[in-house]
Order: C-alpha cells, then sequence, then structure tokens
C-alpha cells in the first residue's frame, strides 16, 4: 500500500499539467483508483484539480475538448478518438462536486465525436481537425493507422471503451447504440484473426503477415466485458466470447512475457505508431494496464456467476 501511494504521489504534479488531455488517462487511471482502493480523501482534491486543468482545453465553439496543440491555437481545434477516455474524469468530478460544468462538457464532447468521427461501419477515424472560429469540421484523418480511411486497430479499441463507458456514466441510450456498433465492426471484421488479437490496423498492407497490437486486444477485451452487462443475451454471449478469447491469447507465451523480461512489462507485441516507426512490436504501459483490468472484470463475473476459468486453455 505504501508504495503504491508513493508511486501514486510522484504524478501529483500532473494534475496542472494543461499541455495536453491525457490528464484524464494520467491521473483518474491512478488518483482514480487510489481512492477506489483505499478511500483515501486525500486523492480527491487532486482529481477535481485534473478535472479543471482537462477543462481548459475545452474549446466551446467547438464543443469538444482539443487533444493536441496549444489552447489559444486558433488555426484548427484537433480531437482524436483516444480523448473519449478523458470524459470518465468528468463524469466522476460532477458526482463528487455536484457541479454539472463537468458533465455538460463531456456530454458535449461525447455527441460531437459521435456525430462526426464515425463512418456508417461504425469505424472511426483517428483525428479531425476543427476549425475554432466556427466548430465545423476541416479533416478527416487516421494518423496513427495506414491511411485516412483505414480502420486504425486502437482507435476502434478507445472508441468502443469510451462509449461503453460514457452509457454507464450518462444511461443515454446512444452512447450504448454507438458501443454495440462499434463493437459488431470490431468482432464481425473479416480481418480480425481467429485468435482475436487484431493486426494494428484493419486494413494494414501485408495482413496476415503484418504486426499485431495487444494493447488493442486489450483494452478491446475489458470493454466487451463491461459492455456486455447492458447487452441482451445474443450479444452479450458473443461480447464475453471475445473477450475471454482475447485474454486466453493474451495470456499465452505469445504474448505473455517470462519474468524479468520484456523491461518487467507483462505484454508483448504492442503498436504505437507504426507508420512513423514509434514503438513498433513493444510493451505498452496501456496494454498492461486494460490487460489487467480485464481480467479483473472477468474474474469478477466469473465469481458473481459461480463459473469457472479453464486455466488449461493459457498452455
Amino acid at each position: 500500500m505504501e508504495a503504491a501511494e508513493y508511486r501514486t504521489g510522484t504524478l501529483e504534479s500532473e494534475k496542472y499539467n494543461s499541455g495536453d488531455h491525457d490528464i484524464g488517462f494520467k491521473m483518474f487511471c491512478s488518483y482514480g483508483n487510489r481512492l477506489r482502493l483505499t478511500y483515501d480523501s486525500a486523492a480527491i482534491p487532486a482529481l477535481i484539480t485534473s478535472a479543471n486543468t482537462l477543462l481548459t482545453r475545452y474549446v466551446s465553439s467547438v464543443g469538444c475538448i482539443r487533444s493536441w496543440g496549444s489552447i489559444d491555437d486558433q488555426h484548427e481545434c484537433l480531437v482524436i478518438i483516444d480523448n473519449m477516455m478523458n470524459l470518465e474524469l468528468l463524469f466522476w468530478a460532477t458526482k463528487q462536486t455536484g457541479d454539472s460544468v463537468y458533465y455538460k462538457a463531456a456530454i458535449s464532447h461525447a455527441d460531437k465525436t459521435l456525430a462526426n468521427h464515425f463512418r456508417p461501419d461504425g469505424s472511426s477515424y483517428h483525428v479531425l481537425a476543427y476549425d475554432p472560429k466556427n466548430g465545423k469540421v476541416i479533416t478527416k484523418r487516421t494518423h496513427q493507422g495506414f491511411s485516412n480511411e483505414s480502420s486504425w486497430a486502437r482507435g476502434q479499441a478507445w472508441g468502443l471503451y469510451g462509449y461503453t463507458m460514457a452509457y454507464r456514466e450518462t444511461g443515454l441510450k446512444r452512447y450504448l447504440d454507438q458501443a454495440r456498433k462499434i463493437a459488431d465492426f470490431v468482432i464481425r471484421h473479416p480481418n480480425l484473426p481467429a485468435d482475436k488479437i487484431p493486426y494494428w490496423d484493419f486494413n494494414a498492407p501485408g495482413i496476415p503477415k503484418t504486426y499485431r497490437d495487444a494493447s488493442a486486444a486489450a483494452i478491446m477485451a475489458s470493454a466487451l466485458t463491461e459492455l456486455a452487462d447492458y447487452a441482451d443475451s445474443s450479444d452479450q454471449e458473443n461480447y464475453l466470447s471475445t473477450a475471454e478469447q482475447m485474454i486466453i491469447r493474451l495470456s499465452t507465451k505469445d504474448y505473455r512475457s517470462k519474468l524479468n523480461t520484456n523491461g518487467n512489462f507483462l505484454l508483448m507485441h504492442g503498436v504505437g505508431h507504426f507508420s512513423a516507426n514509434s514503438e513498433v512490436d513493444v510493451p505498452l504501459s496501456y496494454a498492461d494496464y486494460y490487460y489487467l483490468e480485464a481480467m479483473i472484470r472477468l474474474h469478477n463475473r466469473y465469481r458473481r456467476e459461480n463459473l469457472n476459468f479453464d486455466k488449461n486453455e493459457l498452455k
């Protein structure tokens, strides 16, 4: 416990970091879990400050939180699909303080992303550039994927997780519908391998001889496990089966590293930004985080339903 509190404490200065949108990732995944697990009220001020800092990146003319670039940039407001993950901090802040300003910003961001980021088949672009003067879309592109019209695997994972979470926090059916649409796109995609670990992009050249992305699988598995709680029986079975297959595969020697190897990360074979030759076939911190979260969620579900996990499948 002391070690966990110490490590969390090293991040405290990030509550003032308005340089990018990732403050939600950094602070809610650390201080949020600290509060959840230890009931340590000292985490609350840090989280509220973090939420206020995140709001400084909210561009009212666009209705979104700016992902990249300076807060004062009047040329374009860049919004990435990853930014859906930061909204959980804002939803929490309204519940904690009673101030609806956080909730309203989160809803606006989720709705604007829903309206503009997605294609008819449920896949999403990575980056949208909005005109901060009038809120109109300037361009749609997929920066970390293969091409602008391709479906970057982790981008689909962020959207799936983000809208599942948004439904949990709001009860708004449009978010559940979007999460299910993304799930259907992923699960039914002809380029999703049989073992359910996606290639770094669903339209990557060279399939099947290209890199898989363990981080995308881990995020998807965690999201699908939660989404199953909100689905009807037929979809529930499909979501859980896919999540289980992902976690089982990630837990084999092909993806799970041996002790004291791989920089002490749990998972191998993540892909950060293939096209820029950055973080290709490497361990990634968020891969480990959502892998553990997915396993905890599946474990809790098994325990709740008195099910047993077949450890033989991990061999």
